[in-house]
C-alpha cells in the first residue's frame, strides 16, 4: 500500500501564502538551497502523524475564482476548533469553499481557499458529530 509522503502548494505570490499558512497553522517555511525557487514546509514534529510539504511559484495563471467543477487533490488538516480555524482563515484573506458539515462519528469538516485560490480541508475530530 502506498502512502502520501509530501504535498505541494503552488503560489502566485509565495510570500503571501507563506504568511497565510504560518499564521493559520503555525507551519514553518525554509527556503530550499537547491537551484529552484522552493520552500520546504514543516507541519509539525516528526514524531507525530502527518507529512511535510513544499511551496513553489505557480507556473501559469491561477484558476478563475468561479471555476466549476474544481479539479484537485485536497489535503485536509486536523484542527482543534473548526469554527476558530475558519474565522482565522477568512481574517487572513482566505474564503470558505464548503461550509462546516458533520461527518457522522468522525468529526466536523469544511473546505477553504487560501488567498491564491488553493483548496484545503479542515477537520475537527468529534465522534459525536451527526
Amino acid at each position: 500500500m502506498s502512502r502520501v509522503v509530501h504535498f505541494e502548494i503552488q503560489a502566485s505570490q509565495p510570500q503571501v501564502l507563506i504568511e497565510f499558512y504560518s499564521q493559520l497553522f503555525g507551519w514553518s517555511f525554509n527556503k530550499w538551497g537547491g537551484p529552484a525557487e522552493y520552500w520546504l514546509i514543516e507541519t509539525g514534529p516528526s514524531d507525530k502523524p502527518g507529512i511535510n510539504g513544499g511551496l513553489l511559484p505557480r507556473r501559469g495563471p491561477s484558476p478563475p475564482a468561479d471555476m466549476q467543477p474544481v479539479n484537485c487533490f485536497v489535503c485536509t488538516v486536523g484542527v482543534t476548533s473548526l469554527d476558530e480555524s475558519l474565522r482565522r482563515s477568512t481574517s487572513l484573506g482566505g474564503t470558505v469553499a464548503v461550509p462546516k458539515m458533520p461527518i457522522q462519528g468522525v468529526g466536523w469538516l469544511a473546505y477553504a481557499k487560501d488567498p491564491d485560490g488553493n483548496i484545503f480541508g479542515l477537520m475537527q475530530p468529534d465522534e459525536r458529530a451527526a
